[in-house]
């Protein structure tokens, strides 16, 4: 199972740190990607990390601001997000992809979903 947590109400220009904690089956070998959902829009790709965290992909729309870094040891994911704007504002969610060694952008590769965590940003 896949829990994500770390969401809230911050404003514009601020930062939050989401983390996805892995539990059960091990999900050291998988891709890891976090995806967002605003009201009314697709699911979309925010960012992913490969198995061993050597590489890391980004929408262009948050490229420069997000960071996706993962844990394996502690089986764990995070997203710092920083210089959020009012259109990050999204429910996030952590996934994992189990059957690719390169980082996917669609959300129909991931196989392993975690229930999502709100974001907010005010203006």
């Amino acid at each position: 199972q896949l829990q994500a947590s770390g969401g809230g109400l911050v404003q514009v220009g601020g930062s939050l740190r989401l983390s996805c904690a892995a539990s059960g089956r091990t999900f050291i070998n998988d891709v890891m990607g976090w995806f967002r959902q605003a009201p009314g829009k697709e699911r979309e790709f925010v960012a992913g990390i490969s198995a061993n965290g050597a590489n890391t992909e980004y929408a262009y729309s948050v490229k420069g601001r997000f960071t996706i870094s993962r844990d394996n040891a502690g089986k764990m994911v995070y997203l710092h997000m920083n210089s959020l704007k009012a259109e990050d504002t999204a429910v996030y969610y952590c996934a994992a992809d189990r059957l690719s060694y390169r980082v996917r952008t669609t959300p129909q590769s991931y196989d392993f979903w975690g229930q999502g965590t709100l974001v907010t940003v005010s203006s």
